[in-house]
């Protein structure tokens, strides 16, 4: 008998199928809008925030997303399926974005708003892609995530940043728009899995 090709009983999962059942939860789409909700309610809510409190906000929005961004990459049920690999590169660079603000808190309001703005800008073009290129559920949804990450970056690049007062107000209207739109989708999400059953989840 050929030990290695002896079957693995179905009981014993390895860590990477494990991943994917928890990420395609759809409560993970949840959690990600309301965190986001919450950082852009806090800046608008504190308009007169310093550039470091305004670093602090984001970069911790940026790390947890990033974090929620991996764990829903393999809830995708092909693992050869390129926008697994996708949704992982948009993590890593969501949790370096974090990093790179939350270490450099007290650069200019200037930094911190091209930081956040390519970040937008690179996932909303790449999951815009996964929204035309690929046959996924929920294709309406996603394609509005994509529009709506790209419109942020491209109006924070576009708008003459010069205070903390602007960037708080940008941020915070921008975070509570994406943030709306995810909590909508989580419920999308999980109306549709309730009627057909689990499928393969939508990118994140």
């Amino acid at each position: 008998m050929d030990v290695g090709s002896a079957s693995v009983p179905p009981s014993e999962k390895d860590p990477g199928d494990l991943l994917g059942d928890v990420g395609r939860s759809w409560v993970w789409w949840l959690v990600s809008g309301l965190l986001t909700l919450v950082a852009g309610i806090i800046l608008l809510s504190w308009p007169h925030a310093t550039v470091r409190v305004v670093a602090i906000v984001i970069g911790l929005q940026l790390l947890l997303s990033g974090v929620i961004r991996f764990v829903r990459a393999f809830g995708q049920r092909d693992p050869a399926d390129s926008s697994r690999a996708l949704q992982v590169l948009l993590a890593l660079l969501a949790v370096l974005a974090g990093v790179l603000v939350l270490r450099h808190q007290l650069q200019t309001v200037g930094f911190i708003t091209i930081l956040v703005a390519l970040y937008w800008l690179v996932a909303g073009i790449v999951t815009l892609y996964l929204a035309i290129d690929r046959p996924i559920p929920h294709r309406g949804w996603i394609f509005g995530l994509g529009a709506l990450g790209v419109a942020a970056g491209v109006v924070l690049l576009s708008s003459p940043v010069q205070s903390a007062v602007t960037l708080t107000r940008l941020l915070g209207v921008w975070l509570i728009l994406i943030g709306v739109l995810d909590v909508l989708m989580a419920i999308v999400v999980r109306v549709t899995r309730r009627r057909t059953g689990p499928p393969s989840g939508p990118p994140g």
